[in-house]
């Protein structure tokens, strides 16, 4: 079954078609503003973008990040821009190392809002979250964006150090399409 994915991001990719291994993932750029508050709110405006041009088929979009508790939830849903414009992973990891200089509680989650919209065209909104914590210093040569810095609960390892099979049993992304799976009833 094909799921059009809004997204140009490979990684991404790459994890989604490793947890949903039963589909034909086509990714579809819908290059439109995430303005939105909320995660939920855009994957809403990414999934609408590209259904509208796969009528009659099943299209995917979410958006996810990290919420770190003693910032307020952020980057939240400024995750990927944290550090400001171009998108940069160094430069956000650095900028959410230094706000949490001498900060005792680093409590965090990740959250993962997937938005679907169904052959019929009605839509359907999914989350999941992993919570855990910040590390003192990155760790692990895995993943991408946050997670060399990302230690779920209940693991001594950050996400990166994980590596990808493990990541893919427990992250935010699992979880969320977990829900997915349900909903098309794969």
């Amino acid at each position: 079954m094909k799921l059009f994915v809004a997204t140009h991001n490979a990684h991404k990719l790459r994890e989604i078609g490793e947890i949903l291994p039963g589909f034909e993932i086509c990714a579809d750029d819908p290059d439109v503003e995430e303005n939105a508050p909320t995660f939920e709110g855009n994957a809403l405006i990414k999934v609408r973008a590209i259904a509208a041009r796969h009528a009659g088929a099943w299209s995917m979009a979410d958006d996810s990040g990290l919420e770190v508790k003693a910032l307020d939830g952020a980057p939240g849903v400024r995750s990927a821009r944290y550090a400001g414009e171009p998108c940069s992973t160094p430069a956000n990891n650095a900028l959410l190392m230094r706000n949490l200089e001498g900060v005792a509680d680093r409590a965090a989650r990740f959250v993962c809002a997937v938005a679907l919209v169904d052959p019929a065209g009605v839509e359907h909104v999914v989350r999941g979250e992993c919570p855990g914590r910040i590390a003192r210093e990155a760790s692990g040569a895995g993943g991408f964006g946050y997670d060399p810095l990302f230690i779920p609960d209940g693991s001594a390892q950050t996400y990166a150090d994980l590596g990808e099979v493990e990541k893919n049993k427990i992250s935010h992304r699992a979880r969320a399409l977990a829900a997915v799976k349900s909903l098309i009833g794969a």
